[in-house]
């Protein structure tokens, strides 16, 4: 298939979602990061979002709630490529309703090769990349070039 270059900024849209019960393990994280983070322009679903602007004292773009579908909004960002990497702190041992919609976003970030952290550890290797406060090229497939040539 044929590839095409995207180009990232260098001030990164970053989407922060959390679980529920991972809600002040990622303020926690944010906290701790507050500086770089405040140098990209950050989005969030719903409750966390809403959390996070009042503890960091930052300017969130707050979303739906994920249950709501703002997953799906964050998604359909990722598609746009409005939406650079993704921070999901989740919690992989409470089974929730949205599963289906978690695992829809994750699968459009990884269509569209997009950085995603799921836990603390990969969160501070992607925050702490020297590729993070600089533009960057990345390669996806071109899939309206794959779907032209299979019309025909």
């Amino acid at each position: 298939m044929q590839q095409k270059v995207i180009q990232m900024p260098a001030r990164k849209r970053i989407a922060l979602i959390a679980h529920d019960n991972m809600k002040h393990e990622l303020i926690d994280w944010s906290r701790q990061n507050l500086q770089q983070l405040s140098q990209h322009q950050l989005f969030a679903t719903g409750t966390t979002g809403h959390m996070l602007e009042q503890e960091l004292q930052l300017q969130i773009n707050k979303l739906i709630s994920g249950p709501l579908g703002g997953d799906q909004q964050i998604g359909a960002m990722l598609v746009d490529q409005q939406i650079d990497m993704v921070i999901f702190f989740w919690d992989p041992f409470e089974p929730m309703p949205h599963d289906p919609d978690v695992k829809a976003l994750l699968r459009i970030a990884a269509v569209w090769n997009v950085p995603v952290a799921c836990n603390r550890s990969t969160a501070d290797f992607v925050i702490g990349s020297a590729l993070m406060n600089q533009s960057h090229e990345y390669r996806v497939p071109d899939y309206d070039a794959y779907i032209k040539q299979r019309i025909g």
